[in-house]
């Protein structure tokens, strides 16, 4: 099987829902839609943003089969669903359904209740999920701050090198930027390394990263592309200031609640995906006024994604 590098923008879609909290799928395909519109590569399904560790089994088939139908005359979009991390009975299950369905990828992270003891174990739940999708691309997501397991990603590379031959790479959402490079250069570059943290994206090019997933990409694509370009032709002050823009945005998700704060972005630029679920507090709708106001202040319509199928709210 031979492993293609991505490249470029992949973005951590949101998972669209009804107002009692119920999938709202018949949105999915406008949402390609728009994403494609903004030149974003591909997507990264059922995620954190996508509210992954929220949904049952069977909505977790359904969103990817949704995105499955929608996308699979495209063979330049990818889709890659998280599988989990916690039971791996069902991550197994889950990539069997990925590789059913025609999806490119499938991503796996670690099992976070009863935490892998070290490196070697983790090593062992990936290569037991991904053995059963041998010709499918398999990646690790990296996502310490939420699951509580951080060792270093060099030393999972170690690990796995030569005993999982479907291991693509990983989706390092760390600010480790020391173990990231390490990572880059491992192997020759043997592993793909997707770029994780989108307020750090200009230091992650400085290194090498050539593809990113994030859940700003969904609302914001154009700024990371301007970036992109302005680091590519040398313009480093541009691409400071465009990652400050970038950085100004993403603390309005702080002030604002946290990740739910992204559906608030995504209203904006016409696509509503509702709300998120509990545990996850959502915005009350005097503060989506203040919020729209400050939106207003970082003049986000020059540089928000443009939705085809819905005019923009800004």
């Amino acid at each position: 099987m031979t492993i293609q590098q991505l490249q470029g923008l992949i973005a951590a879609p949101f998972t669209p829902m009804h107002k009692d909290g119920s999938l709202n799928l018949s949105l999915i395909p406008s949402y390609y839609e728009m994403l494609k519109v903004n030149r974003v590569n591909g997507a990264f399904i059922c995620g954190s943003t996508g509210e992954g560790v929220s949904l049952t089994l069977k909505e977790k088939k359904a969103v990817a089969e949704a995105w499955a139908a929608c996308t699979k005359s495209d063979n330049d979009f990818i889709v890659m669903p998280l599988l989990g991390g916690t039971c791996l009975a069902d991550c197994k299950e889950l990539a069997l359904h990925a590789r059913e369905i025609g999806l490119n990828a499938v991503s796996f992270t670690a099992p976070f209740y009863f935490k892998p003891a070290n490196v070697e174990m983790l090593a062992q739940c990936c290569q037991e999920v991904a053995s059963v999708v041998p010709d499918m691309p398999f990646y690790y997501y990296h996502i310490p701050v939420l699951t509580g397991v951080d060792f270093p990603m060099y030393d999972l590379l170690k690990a796995i090198n030569g005993r999982i031959p479907n291991f693509a790479g990983i989706k390092y959402t760390h600010e480790d930027f020391m173990d990231f490079l390490s990572c880059i250069h491992f192997q020759n570059g043997k592993y793909d390394m997707l770029w994780g943290r989108d307020e750090n994206m200009l230091p992650a090019l400085s290194l090498g990263a050539k593809a990113a997933v994030g859940s700003t990409f969904n609302y914001a694509a154009p700024l990371y592309y301007n970036l992109i370009d302005a680091f590519n032709s040398g313009d480093l002050t541009k691409a400071q200031s465009l990652q400050q823009q970038s950085i100004d945005m993403i603390r309005l998700l702080g002030k604002y609640g946290g990740i739910a704060t992204g559906k608030a972005y995504m209203k904006l630029i016409g696509l509503d995906c509702g709300e998120f679920r509990l545990p996850v507090k959502n915005m009350s709708a005097d503060n989506f006024e203040l919020f729209k106001k400050e939106v207003g202040q970082l003049e986000f319509s020059n540089f928000c994604s443009r939705n085809p199928v819905a005019a923009n709210t800004i």
